[in-house]
Protein backbone atom coordinates (compact mmCIF):
# COMPACT_ATOMS: atom_id res chain seq x y z
CA UNK A 1 0.00 0.00 0.00
CA UNK A 2 2.85 2.41 0.80
CA UNK A 3 4.36 1.67 -2.60
CA UNK A 4 1.06 2.40 -4.39
CA UNK A 5 0.62 5.65 -2.45
CA UNK A 6 4.17 6.63 -3.35
CA UNK A 7 3.50 6.08 -7.03
CA UNK A 8 0.31 8.14 -6.81
CA UNK A 9 2.09 11.03 -5.09
CA UNK A 10 4.87 10.97 -7.65
CA UNK A 11 2.33 10.92 -10.46
CA UNK A 12 0.60 14.03 -9.07
CA UNK A 13 3.95 15.84 -8.90
CA UNK A 14 4.79 14.87 -12.47
CA UNK A 15 1.36 15.96 -13.75
CA UNK A 16 1.91 19.42 -12.35
CA UNK A 17 5.39 19.70 -13.83
CA UNK A 18 4.76 17.96 -17.16
CA UNK A 19 5.14 20.05 -20.32
CA UNK A 20 2.30 20.67 -22.80
CA UNK A 21 1.54 18.12 -25.52
CA UNK A 22 4.38 17.60 -27.97
CA UNK A 23 3.83 18.47 -31.62
CA UNK A 24 3.00 15.61 -33.95
CA UNK A 25 5.93 13.73 -35.42
CA UNK A 26 6.66 14.53 -39.09
CA UNK A 27 5.45 12.23 -41.83
CA UNK A 28 7.62 9.43 -43.20
CA UNK A 29 11.18 10.67 -43.44
CA UNK A 30 14.58 9.16 -44.21
CA UNK A 31 14.41 7.66 -40.70
CA UNK A 32 11.04 6.02 -41.42
CA UNK A 33 11.79 4.05 -44.59
CA UNK A 34 9.33 1.22 -45.35
CA UNK A 35 11.64 -0.35 -47.94
CA UNK A 36 14.49 -0.52 -45.43
CA UNK A 37 11.96 -1.92 -42.95
CA UNK A 38 11.29 -4.87 -45.24
CA UNK A 39 14.99 -5.72 -44.97
CA UNK A 40 14.82 -5.42 -41.17
CA UNK A 41 11.84 -7.77 -41.19
CA UNK A 42 13.92 -10.40 -42.95
CA UNK A 43 17.32 -9.68 -41.45
CA UNK A 44 16.15 -9.66 -37.82
CA UNK A 45 14.33 -12.96 -38.26
CA UNK A 46 10.73 -11.70 -37.97
CA UNK A 47 9.95 -13.64 -41.16
CA UNK A 48 10.82 -16.91 -39.38
CA UNK A 49 7.65 -16.63 -37.31
CA UNK A 50 5.43 -14.24 -39.28
CA UNK A 51 4.23 -14.34 -42.85
CA UNK A 52 3.23 -11.38 -44.99
CA UNK A 53 0.29 -12.33 -47.19
CA UNK A 54 1.16 -16.01 -47.02
CA UNK A 55 4.94 -15.70 -47.47
CA UNK A 56 6.99 -16.48 -44.37
CA UNK A 57 6.69 -18.36 -41.08
CA UNK A 58 3.51 -19.84 -39.63
CA UNK A 59 4.28 -19.55 -35.90
CA UNK A 60 2.67 -16.13 -35.41
CA UNK A 61 -0.15 -14.38 -37.28
CA UNK A 62 0.17 -13.28 -40.91
CA UNK A 63 0.95 -9.57 -40.55
CA UNK A 64 -0.43 -8.76 -44.00
CA UNK A 65 -3.89 -9.97 -42.96
CA UNK A 66 -4.42 -8.05 -39.73
CA UNK A 67 -7.47 -5.78 -39.77
CA UNK A 68 -6.91 -2.08 -40.57
CA UNK A 69 -6.17 0.55 -39.39
CA UNK A 70 -2.82 0.34 -37.71
CA UNK A 71 -1.02 3.57 -36.94
CA UNK A 72 2.45 3.75 -35.41
CA UNK A 73 0.91 3.56 -31.94
CA UNK A 74 -1.38 0.64 -32.86
CA UNK A 75 1.69 -1.29 -33.94
CA UNK A 76 3.80 -0.13 -31.00
CA UNK A 77 1.14 -1.23 -28.50
CA UNK A 78 0.77 -4.59 -30.24
CA UNK A 79 4.52 -5.23 -30.16
CA UNK A 80 4.65 -4.41 -26.45
CA UNK A 81 1.56 -6.42 -25.50
CA UNK A 82 2.70 -9.53 -27.32
CA UNK A 83 6.35 -9.31 -26.26
CA UNK A 84 6.19 -11.92 -23.45
CA UNK A 85 4.41 -14.50 -25.63
CA UNK A 86 6.80 -13.81 -28.51
CA UNK A 87 9.80 -14.15 -26.19
CA UNK A 88 8.57 -17.50 -24.80
CA UNK A 89 7.93 -18.87 -28.27
CA UNK A 90 11.32 -17.74 -29.54
CA UNK A 91 13.01 -19.46 -26.60
CA UNK A 92 11.12 -22.66 -27.37
CA UNK A 93 12.21 -22.53 -31.01
CA UNK A 94 15.78 -21.53 -30.24
CA UNK A 95 15.46 -18.24 -32.14
CA UNK A 96 17.70 -15.44 -30.80
CA UNK A 97 15.71 -12.43 -29.66
CA UNK A 98 16.74 -9.50 -31.89
CA UNK A 99 17.65 -6.10 -30.54
CA UNK A 100 16.50 -3.04 -32.49
CA UNK A 101 18.00 0.42 -32.68
CA UNK A 102 15.80 3.49 -33.28
CA UNK A 103 16.50 3.56 -37.03
CA UNK A 104 15.66 -0.12 -37.48
CA UNK A 105 12.52 0.22 -35.36
CA UNK A 106 11.23 3.21 -37.33
CA UNK A 107 11.86 1.44 -40.62
CA UNK A 108 10.24 -1.81 -39.44
CA UNK A 109 7.05 -0.12 -38.19
CA UNK A 110 6.81 1.91 -41.41
CA UNK A 111 7.05 -1.35 -43.37
CA UNK A 112 4.30 -2.99 -41.29
CA UNK A 113 2.14 0.13 -41.67
CA UNK A 114 2.39 0.07 -45.47
CA UNK A 115 1.14 -3.52 -45.65
CA UNK A 116 -2.31 -1.89 -45.74
CA UNK A 117 -1.53 -0.84 -49.30
CA UNK A 118 -2.04 -4.24 -50.82
CA UNK A 119 -5.08 -6.35 -51.67
CA UNK A 120 -5.58 -10.08 -51.89
CA UNK A 121 -5.54 -11.30 -55.46
CA UNK A 122 -8.69 -10.76 -57.48
CA UNK A 123 -10.66 -13.30 -59.50
CA UNK A 124 -9.49 -13.26 -63.15
CA UNK A 125 -12.63 -14.99 -64.39
CA UNK A 126 -14.85 -12.42 -62.70
CA UNK A 127 -12.60 -9.74 -64.17
CA UNK A 128 -13.02 -11.18 -67.66
CA UNK A 129 -16.81 -10.88 -67.30
CA UNK A 130 -16.48 -7.32 -65.99
CA UNK A 131 -14.26 -6.39 -68.93
CA UNK A 132 -17.25 -7.16 -71.16
CA UNK A 133 -20.08 -6.02 -68.87
CA UNK A 134 -18.48 -2.65 -68.11
CA UNK A 135 -17.95 -2.23 -71.88
CA UNK A 136 -14.17 -1.84 -71.52
CA UNK A 137 -13.91 -4.35 -74.38
CA UNK A 138 -15.63 -1.88 -76.75
CA UNK A 139 -12.55 0.38 -76.74
CA UNK A 140 -9.60 -1.52 -75.27
CA UNK A 141 -7.71 -4.71 -75.97
CA UNK A 142 -6.14 -7.10 -73.47
CA UNK A 143 -4.00 -9.91 -74.85
CA UNK A 144 -5.21 -9.17 -78.40
CA UNK A 145 -8.94 -9.24 -77.57
CA UNK A 146 -11.10 -6.10 -77.70
CA UNK A 147 -11.57 -2.81 -79.49
CA UNK A 148 -9.01 -0.47 -80.95
CA UNK A 149 -10.56 2.93 -80.14
CA UNK A 150 -8.42 3.29 -77.02
CA UNK A 151 -4.92 1.99 -76.32
CA UNK A 152 -4.39 -1.65 -75.35
CA UNK A 153 -4.28 -2.25 -71.61
CA UNK A 154 -1.45 -4.77 -71.74
CA UNK A 155 1.01 -2.13 -70.55
CA UNK A 156 -0.92 -1.85 -67.27
CA UNK A 157 0.14 -5.29 -66.15
CA UNK A 158 2.11 -4.86 -62.94
CA UNK A 159 3.39 -6.81 -59.96
CA UNK A 160 1.54 -6.10 -56.72
CA UNK A 161 0.27 -2.56 -57.09
CA UNK A 162 -2.50 -0.96 -59.19
CA UNK A 163 -0.76 2.41 -59.04
CA UNK A 164 -0.21 2.53 -62.81
CA UNK A 165 -3.93 1.87 -63.31
CA UNK A 166 -4.89 4.71 -60.96
CA UNK A 167 -2.59 7.14 -62.79
CA UNK A 168 -3.80 6.08 -66.25
CA UNK A 169 -7.48 6.25 -65.29
CA UNK A 170 -6.99 9.74 -63.85
CA UNK A 171 -4.95 11.11 -66.74
CA UNK A 172 -7.19 9.76 -69.50
CA UNK A 173 -10.53 10.04 -67.68
CA UNK A 174 -11.88 13.14 -69.50
CA UNK A 175 -10.89 11.79 -72.91
CA UNK A 176 -12.48 8.42 -72.12
CA UNK A 177 -15.66 10.16 -70.96
CA UNK A 178 -15.93 12.04 -74.27
CA UNK A 179 -15.50 8.86 -76.29
CA UNK A 180 -18.06 6.99 -74.16
CA UNK A 181 -20.60 9.79 -74.61
CA UNK A 182 -20.04 9.79 -78.36
CA UNK A 183 -20.51 6.02 -78.56
CA UNK A 184 -23.46 5.89 -76.15
CA UNK A 185 -21.55 3.85 -73.56
CA UNK A 186 -22.57 4.49 -69.92
CA UNK A 187 -19.66 5.50 -67.72
CA UNK A 188 -19.00 2.50 -65.44
CA UNK A 189 -18.48 2.64 -61.71
CA UNK A 190 -16.53 0.11 -59.66
CA UNK A 191 -17.56 -1.29 -56.29
CA UNK A 192 -16.94 -4.21 -53.91
CA UNK A 193 -13.68 -5.46 -55.35
CA UNK A 194 -14.71 -5.22 -59.01
CA UNK A 195 -11.63 -3.27 -60.00
CA UNK A 196 -9.46 -5.81 -58.18
CA UNK A 197 -10.99 -8.60 -60.29
CA UNK A 198 -10.59 -6.57 -63.48
CA UNK A 199 -6.93 -5.97 -62.69
CA UNK A 200 -6.45 -9.68 -62.00
CA UNK A 201 -7.83 -10.39 -65.49
CA UNK A 202 -5.44 -7.88 -67.07
CA UNK A 203 -2.53 -9.45 -65.20
CA UNK A 204 -3.46 -12.91 -66.40
CA UNK A 205 -4.34 -12.10 -69.99
CA UNK A 206 -1.71 -9.49 -70.86
CA UNK A 207 1.85 -10.46 -71.80
CA UNK A 208 4.56 -9.93 -69.20
CA UNK A 209 5.77 -6.28 -69.06
CA UNK A 210 9.22 -5.22 -70.16
CA UNK A 211 9.39 -1.92 -68.26
CA UNK A 212 9.59 -1.20 -64.51
CA UNK A 213 6.90 -2.30 -62.09
CA UNK A 214 5.34 0.48 -60.03
CA UNK A 215 4.87 -0.59 -56.45
CA UNK A 216 4.47 1.29 -53.21
CA UNK A 217 5.61 2.61 -50.84
CA UNK A 218 6.15 6.02 -52.37
CA UNK A 219 7.79 9.05 -50.79
CA UNK A 220 5.46 10.96 -48.49
CA UNK A 221 7.66 14.06 -48.40
CA UNK A 222 7.63 14.22 -52.19
CA UNK A 223 3.88 13.52 -52.12
CA UNK A 224 3.38 16.64 -49.97
CA UNK A 225 5.24 18.73 -52.53
CA UNK A 226 3.07 17.29 -55.30
CA UNK A 227 -0.13 17.77 -53.27
CA UNK A 228 0.61 21.48 -53.23
CA UNK A 229 2.26 21.79 -56.65
CA UNK A 230 -0.49 19.88 -58.48
CA UNK A 231 -3.06 22.07 -56.66
CA UNK A 232 -4.83 19.23 -54.86
CA UNK A 233 -4.68 21.55 -51.85
CA UNK A 234 -6.97 24.02 -53.68
CA UNK A 235 -9.88 21.66 -53.02
CA UNK A 236 -8.80 19.25 -50.30
CA UNK A 237 -7.52 19.72 -46.78
CA UNK A 238 -5.08 17.47 -45.00
CA UNK A 239 -6.04 17.96 -41.39
CA UNK A 240 -5.85 21.66 -40.50
CA UNK A 241 -4.38 22.83 -43.82
CA UNK A 242 -6.01 23.19 -47.23
CA UNK A 243 -9.34 24.11 -48.76
CA UNK A 244 -12.72 22.61 -47.90
CA UNK A 245 -14.28 22.24 -51.35
CA UNK A 246 -13.74 18.50 -51.27
CA UNK A 247 -13.50 16.24 -48.21
CA UNK A 248 -10.67 16.48 -45.72
CA UNK A 249 -8.50 13.60 -46.87
CA UNK A 250 -7.13 13.09 -43.37
CA UNK A 251 -10.65 12.39 -42.08
CA UNK A 252 -12.00 10.07 -44.75
CA UNK A 253 -10.81 6.71 -43.49
CA UNK A 254 -7.89 6.68 -45.89
CA UNK A 255 -6.72 3.28 -44.76
CA UNK A 256 -7.83 2.04 -48.16
CA UNK A 257 -6.08 -0.52 -50.29
CA UNK A 258 -4.54 0.69 -53.51
CA UNK A 259 -7.36 -0.82 -55.53
CA UNK A 260 -9.94 0.96 -53.35
CA UNK A 261 -8.01 4.18 -53.93
CA UNK A 262 -7.91 3.70 -57.71
CA UNK A 263 -11.65 2.90 -57.80
CA UNK A 264 -12.48 5.97 -55.70
CA UNK A 265 -10.39 8.19 -57.99
CA UNK A 266 -12.30 6.89 -61.02
CA UNK A 267 -15.77 6.97 -59.47
CA UNK A 268 -15.39 10.52 -58.14
CA UNK A 269 -13.50 11.96 -61.10
CA UNK A 270 -16.55 13.67 -62.73
CA UNK A 271 -17.38 15.61 -59.56
CA UNK A 272 -13.72 16.47 -58.97
CA UNK A 273 -13.19 17.69 -62.52
CA UNK A 274 -16.33 19.83 -62.35
CA UNK A 275 -15.15 21.45 -59.11
CA UNK A 276 -11.73 22.06 -60.65
CA UNK A 277 -13.32 23.66 -63.69
CA UNK A 278 -15.34 26.00 -61.47
CA UNK A 279 -12.19 27.07 -59.64
CA UNK A 280 -10.08 27.32 -62.83
CA UNK A 281 -7.74 24.56 -61.65
CA UNK A 282 -6.28 22.63 -64.60
CA UNK A 283 -6.41 18.86 -64.38
CA UNK A 284 -2.92 17.71 -63.38
CA UNK A 285 -1.27 14.84 -65.17
CA UNK A 286 0.31 12.30 -62.85
CA UNK A 287 3.08 9.85 -63.59
CA UNK A 288 2.79 6.50 -61.78
CA UNK A 289 5.59 7.41 -59.39
CA UNK A 290 3.92 10.74 -58.62
CA UNK A 291 0.66 8.93 -57.91
CA UNK A 292 2.57 6.56 -55.61
CA UNK A 293 4.08 9.52 -53.74
CA UNK A 294 0.69 11.20 -53.24
CA UNK A 295 -0.86 7.96 -52.00
CA UNK A 296 2.06 7.53 -49.58
CA UNK A 297 1.33 11.03 -48.26
CA UNK A 298 -2.34 10.23 -47.72
CA UNK A 299 -1.47 7.01 -45.90
CA UNK A 300 1.05 8.77 -43.68
CA UNK A 301 -1.25 11.57 -42.51
CA UNK A 302 -2.52 9.54 -39.57
CA UNK A 303 0.66 7.53 -39.07
CA UNK A 304 1.56 9.29 -35.80
CA UNK A 305 -2.00 10.20 -34.82
CA UNK A 306 -2.79 10.92 -32.07
CA UNK A 307 0.36 12.78 -31.05
CA UNK A 308 -0.06 11.91 -27.36
CA UNK A 309 -0.13 14.04 -24.22
CA UNK A 310 2.79 13.81 -21.76
CA UNK A 311 0.50 14.70 -18.84
CA UNK A 312 -1.62 11.66 -19.59
CA UNK A 313 1.60 9.74 -20.10
CA UNK A 314 2.59 10.28 -16.47
CA UNK A 315 -0.62 8.52 -15.44
CA UNK A 316 0.15 5.66 -17.79
CA UNK A 317 3.68 5.34 -16.38
CA UNK A 318 2.28 5.20 -12.86
CA UNK A 319 -0.74 2.98 -13.56
CA UNK A 320 1.24 0.42 -15.58
CA UNK A 321 3.89 0.08 -12.89
CA UNK A 322 6.77 1.68 -14.80
CA UNK A 323 7.53 3.95 -11.85
CA UNK A 324 7.62 1.01 -9.49
CA UNK A 325 10.87 -0.16 -11.10
CA UNK A 326 12.28 2.97 -12.72
CA UNK A 327 13.51 6.01 -10.89
CA UNK A 328 13.43 9.66 -11.97
CA UNK A 329 15.99 12.44 -11.54
CA UNK A 330 18.44 10.42 -9.45
CA UNK A 331 15.82 8.67 -7.32
CA UNK A 332 17.41 5.83 -5.35
CA UNK A 333 16.21 2.38 -4.41
CA UNK A 334 14.67 1.37 -7.75
CA UNK A 335 15.79 -1.86 -9.48
CA UNK A 336 15.68 -0.45 -13.04
CA UNK A 337 17.28 2.51 -14.79
CA UNK A 338 16.45 6.19 -14.34
CA UNK A 339 13.90 7.16 -17.01
CA UNK A 340 15.06 10.77 -17.03
CA UNK A 341 18.50 9.56 -18.18
CA UNK A 342 17.31 7.19 -20.90
CA UNK A 343 19.23 7.36 -24.17
CA UNK A 344 17.98 7.52 -27.77
CA UNK A 345 14.35 8.28 -26.85
CA UNK A 346 14.05 11.60 -28.67
CA UNK A 347 11.74 10.07 -31.33
CA UNK A 348 8.74 7.71 -31.15
CA UNK A 349 10.83 5.05 -32.88
CA UNK A 350 13.58 5.51 -30.28
CA UNK A 351 11.08 5.03 -27.45
CA UNK A 352 9.65 1.91 -29.08
CA UNK A 353 13.15 0.48 -29.61
CA UNK A 354 13.87 1.03 -25.92
CA UNK A 355 10.57 -0.62 -24.92
CA UNK A 356 11.19 -3.61 -27.20
CA UNK A 357 14.75 -4.14 -26.01
CA UNK A 358 13.62 -3.66 -22.39
CA UNK A 359 10.85 -6.23 -22.76
CA UNK A 360 13.22 -9.21 -22.79
CA UNK A 361 15.36 -8.16 -19.82
CA UNK A 362 14.75 -10.68 -17.05
CA UNK A 363 13.02 -9.51 -13.86
CA UNK A 364 15.41 -10.28 -10.99
CA UNK A 365 12.75 -9.86 -8.31
CA UNK A 366 11.17 -12.90 -6.65
CA UNK A 367 8.07 -14.24 -8.40
CA UNK A 368 5.73 -12.98 -5.63
CA UNK A 369 6.96 -9.39 -6.14
CA UNK A 370 6.49 -9.30 -9.90
CA UNK A 371 3.51 -7.58 -11.43
CA UNK A 372 1.61 -9.06 -14.40
CA UNK A 373 2.81 -7.79 -17.77
CA UNK A 374 0.89 -4.53 -18.33
CA UNK A 375 -1.29 -4.29 -21.44
CA UNK A 376 -1.11 -0.87 -23.13
CA UNK A 377 -3.76 0.50 -25.48
CA UNK A 378 -2.66 2.50 -28.57
CA UNK A 379 -3.82 5.84 -27.10
CA UNK A 380 -1.96 5.06 -23.88
CA UNK A 381 1.14 4.20 -25.89
CA UNK A 382 0.93 7.59 -27.64
CA UNK A 383 0.74 9.33 -24.25
CA UNK A 384 3.55 7.25 -22.77
CA UNK A 385 5.82 7.95 -25.75
CA UNK A 386 5.07 11.68 -25.45
CA UNK A 387 5.93 11.58 -21.74
CA UNK A 388 9.23 9.72 -22.20
CA UNK A 389 10.22 12.06 -25.03
CA UNK A 390 9.46 15.04 -22.80
CA UNK A 391 11.90 13.66 -20.21
CA UNK A 392 14.59 13.36 -22.88
CA UNK A 393 14.06 17.00 -23.94
CA UNK A 394 14.52 18.39 -20.43
CA UNK A 395 17.97 19.77 -19.54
Amino acid sequence: MKRVMGWAALAVTLLVCAPPPAPAQPLFSPTQDPLAGSRVFGGKGCVKCHAVNGVGGKVGPDLGRIARPRSFYDLAASLWNHAPRMADRMRQLGIPRPRLDPRETGDLVAFLFTLDYFDPKGNPEAGRRLFTEKRCVACHQVGGTGGVVGPPLDSLRFGGSPIAVAAAMWNHGPQMAEVMRARGIPRPAFKDGELRDLIAYINQAAPAPEGPLYVLPGRADEGLRLFVGKRCVDCHALGAQGARVGPDLAQRGLHLSLTDFAAAMWNKAPAMLEAMKTRAVPQPQLQPQEMADIVALLYSVNYFAPAGDPKNGTRVAADKGCLGCHGLYGERGKPAGDLSRAKDVESPAGVLAALWNHSFIGDARPERERRPWPEIRPAEMADLVAYLRSLARRP
